[in-house]
């Protein structure tokens, strides 16, 4: 391992063990207002990717799942930032990305406030075709991958659609589903809408979650990214959550440090070590980013990349994202 990543890695109090595999979700901010200006902002060299990528670099994760980043067709922004991620010392060579429900409108009113053609009339809410989708990189070749991406709302099973939801047309997914196999493992990768803003969100972001029940691989697999909502906290329906983590290993990864549980983190019944969310306003940090691992498995360590104001990656992670990287080691031997 790169001796500037160890040092890095013991400042945060992470292991750097070669043996294990370690993954990690985050939503690193990596979305701009409209295509190609991610792009430019990484060849510019602008200092909120580089505090992106500093952070990534310094807990070395093996394989991560980005769950806000512009996509193009060509994979030019994602290319361009491996090369970012390269030259900070943590090179993932290998990528996938693929066409997303944000921003992808169809041309009809899904929201029925009455205009068709805004963000919310989108697939998944955004301003533009490709904005904040997922991506994978990885220091370990990809293998296959089952997108259910287009799958239909009204086509999963006991789906709580309400009324009226432009069914034949409406995807489940506002961004991506994924089933990504690396080495042994799946990685189901999801990042659910907030369950906010519109009275069918509580629905979809609940929906976004029950939908991998019934595709779980009869094979070692983690469930992983933004599932939009806490155990505890915030106004989302938590009842998906809490079947997956029946099925699944939660080891409930903590964060170092947490800032005061004052304001609107007064009133919070959550443990705020498992938050992955900063918020200023109600209702306060959240945890809303996930690594469940398939019962069975061996989960070595785990962790939220949460540091204290005067730890030397402090400055980086603030400037990078309002949500806080999670990492997981597994042994898969």
């Amino acid at each position: 391992m790169d001796l500037r990543i160890a040092a890095a890695l013991c400042l945060l109090g992470l292991p750097a063990q070669a043996d294990t595999l370690r993954l990690a979700t985050w939503d690193p901010g990596l979305s701009r207002k409209g295509p190609g200006l991610l792009l430019r902002d990484i060849t510019k060299g602008d200092p909120q990717v580089l505090a992106a990528a500093q952070v990534i670099a310094a807990t070395a994760p093996d394989v991560i799942l980005l769950t806000a980043f512009d996509w193009d067709l060509e994979g030019r922004a994602l290319a361009a930032f491996q090369a970012v991620l390269a030259d900070q010392g943590h090179p993932m060579p290998h990528a996938f990305a693929a066409l997303g429900n944000r921003g992808m409108q169809v041309g009809r009113d899904l929201d029925g406030d009455g205009r068709m053609g805004r963000p919310r009339d989108a697939q998944g809410y955004g301003d533009f075709t490709g904005g904040a989708g997922l991506a994978i990189l990885s220091r370990l070749p990809i293998g296959d991958v089952a997108d259910h991406t287009a799958t239909l709302w009204r086509d999963m099973p006991g789906n709580r659609m309400p009324e009226g939801g432009q069914a034949d047309v409406q995807r489940l997914s506002s961004s991506s589903h994924w089933d990504v196999q690396v080495g042994p493992l799946h990685l189901l990768a999801m990042a659910a809408t907030p369950p906010a803003f519109e009275p069918r969100n509580i629905a979809r972001n609940h929906d976004e979650a029950a939908f991998w029940l019934d595709h779980l691989p009869n094979a070692p697999f983690a469930i992983i990214g933004n599932l939009n909502v806490d155990p505890q906290d915030g106004d989302g329906d938590a009842a998906a959550l809490r079947a997956l983590q029946k099925v699944t290993q939660d080891r409930q990864p903590r964060g170092t440090w947490q800032p005061p549980q004052d304001g609107p983190n007064a009133g919070q019944k959550g443990d705020p070590a498992l938050d992955t969310a900063k918020y200023d306003r109600d209702p306060g940090n959240l945890r809303l980013d996930y690594i469940l691992p398939a019962q069975g498995l061996t989960v070595t360590s785990s962790g939220v990349v949460w540091p204290a104001p005067d730890d030397p990656l402090a400055e980086a992670v603030d400037t990078a994202s309002h949500r806080r990287l999670v990492w997981l080691d597994l042994d898969l031997e």
